[in-house]
């Protein structure tokens, strides 16, 4: 797809996209502050969980003003959008889309007209119960679809669903009105909202996804992860509680209130690979568990090996790990290209033809003729690390040894990660051995998932490991899915009666004495842009965690084969 603009698509391929992850939220309430700038630079720390579209709103306690679009944080935003973004609180997002096609319209936060002003919300995670409780909006509604509000301008998330359940509520307060709501919400959610006047931050009673907060000299800052709290130069006070929401304003300060029992279930995955190695949750650091894990992989699967090398970027601290405790020499395999899948032309059919190697290069004298252990974060479908394997041996290795810091996945993810489907799982109908073979390796070791959970230092009861063993912590409904309320041809759905409008200032509808909601409108040629709506089907489960997932759109179809099936096919020929 090719930007209006003139910048350059982070898709390699508009069929087989690019990382999927999930999103972050950012959100900081700072008299005194330039609350943009602090949010843009909180982004551009999360921005390695979502890379579709990204947005910003402030307050300067009169008027809201919004700026997002589709995209990477830095194409989003300059300084000639953030200027005029005034005020003393702001919440931000960046987007991977779990609920909802990726199109303009679904780009965050959501902007709302609420009897007590206007609010944006910001949201990371997935809520399993959209579907009824999109019932229950129809039914307050008289059975009809909304007529106002971004539900009813093409936005099909579940973000947008929750704004619409708070309009028109018969509280008194925006505060009573969403601790009256979060209750009926189920699955991952952490929510980062504001109105003219306050800051909110809520997450859900399991605490699948982080969220953290900070201090700063002059304020307050909630965030995804630590990581933006340091960009920002905040310092950390506590993780926000499951089933806790805190408030911060002028007249009360930071207040908080319980709306549910906390029932502990942080995603596993997160330690393996979804957050940055700089960040730490629920007191331990990501990248210590990720050594640790490379640790327990030498205990459980060693082999006699000259090295241990990992797939960047994702192996790396396991392969630290793994290095230190058996003794094997640690060293970079691969180079790899930093800038392919961020922005990138889109490759012509002769270039896609050197597959793999658009993104990473076997060091020839490193690898040749040396047994070398591959580290890896996760295998899903298998399709990456069989070229890698092929790429290899190719370049002269002896043996390859794939090890694995994860246990197979073989369920896929309802909570805010994009797996593939369960049929598409490779460790859902292959043994260990077979997927060796798959792969044309010499070996393959999985981490065994005691070994995993104990390298996190959390205590089992307290984390989600639904992807490895199916035991969802969340009840699954049977009406789900990424595209859930979108049409089938990825764009706005039933929650939709026309396509986005999106105007340059909004009075807010019946309430003369609040400031109006300002909508900014995006760059010039937005209206050509997707014309607001994906042109393309939008599948879920669409691609392979990791941050080198991309990989997999430039695997080419002899790489999916194993290598000593290739190798025999050629020498027949």
């Amino acid at each position: 797809m090719v930007r209006p603009d003139g910048k350059l698509t982070h898709d390699l391929d508009p069929i087989d996209h690019g990382p999927k992850d999930e999103c972050g939220v950012f959100g900081v309430w700072a008299p005194g502050e330039d609350v943009a700038k602090l949010t843009y630079y909180g982004l551009y720390a999360l921005q390695h969980r979502g890379q579709e579209s990204a947005g910003i709103a402030t307050s300067d306690g009169n008027r809201i003003s919004v700026y997002k679009d589709m995209g990477l944080v830095s194409q989003v935003f300059d300084e000639s959008t953030l200027a005029p973004m005034k005020g003393h609180m702001a919440v931000g997002h960046c987007r991977y889309s779990t609920t909802g096609a990726s199109h303009w319209a679904n780009a965050q936060p959501t902007l709302g007209d609420i009897p007590y002003g206007t609010l944006a919300l910001a949201h990371n995670g997935n809520i399993t119960n959209s579907a009824e409780l999109y019932d229950r909006l129809l039914e307050r509604n008289g059975g009809d679809a909304p007529l106002r509000g971004e539900l009813a301008q093409g936005n099909t998330t579940d973000t947008a669903l929750v704004t619409a359940l708070l309009d028109n509520s018969d509280f008194g307060s925006l505060e009573d009105a969403v601790l009256d709501l979060l209750p009926s919400l189920q699955g991952a959610f952490c929510l980062t909202f504001m109105d003219e006047h306050t800051l909110y931050a809520a997450r859900d009673p399991q605490g699948v996804r982080p969220l953290v907060l900070g201090r700063l000299e002059r304020g307050w800052v909630v965030a995804s992860e630590t990581a933006a709290l340091d960009i920002v130069g905040a310092s950390f006070v506590r993780e926000i509680e499951p089933g806790e929401m805190i408030i911060i304003d002028r007249e009360g300060g930071l207040r908080s209130r319980r709306f549910a029992e906390a029932k502990p279930a942080g995603c596993v995955f997160e330690y393996v690979y979804l957050a940055r190695p700089d960040t730490t949750i629920n007191g331990r650091s990501v990248y210590e568990s990720r050594v640790e894990m490379g640790r327990q992989l030498a205990r459980e699967h060693q082999v006699e090996a000259d090295l241990v090398m990992p797939t960047p970027e994702s192996g790396v601290p396991a392969a630290i790990g793994y290095a230190e405790e058996s003794g094997i020499p640690f060293g970079n395999g691969l180079v790899k290209n930093a800038y392919v899948g961020r922005t990138f032309i889109q490759p012509s059919q002769t270039i896609r033809q050197l597959g793999i190697r658009l993104k990473l290069n076997p060091l020839k004298s490193v690898v040749e003729g040396k047994r070398l252990i591959v580290i890896d974060d996760s295998i899903v479908r298998g399709n990456t690390q069989r070229a890698l394997v092929r790429m290899l041996r190719e370049a002269g290795a002896a043996e390859v040894h794939v090890r694995i810091s994860s246990p197979p996945v073989k369920w896929p993810c309802f909570y805010g990660i994009d797996f593939a489907s369960r049929s598409e799982l490779i460790a859902n109908g292959l043994a260990v051995e077979e997927i060796c073979n798959s792969l044309g390796a010499d070996s393959l070791g999985y981490i065994s998932e005691e070994g995993m959970i104990a390298s996190t230092k959390q205590e089992r009861k307290n984390l989600c490991t639904a992807c490895f063993t199916g035991n969802y912590p969340i009840p699954i409904p049977e009406r789900i899915g990424k595209n859930l309320f979108d049409t089938k041809d990825g764009s706005a759905g039933p929650l939709s009666s026309s396509i986005a409008e999106v105007t340059v200032e909004r009075p807010v509808a019946h309430k003369p004495e609040h400031a109006h909601a300002v909508s900014v409108e995006t760059r010039p040629g937005t209206e050509e842009l997707e014309n607001k709506l994906a042109t393309e089907p939008n599948t879920a489960g669409s691609c392979e965690p990791g941050p080198d997932s991309d990989l997999e759109n430039l695997v080419l179809p002899e790489d999916k084969e194993p290598a000593d099936q290739a190798t025999t096919e050629k020498d027949n020929s």
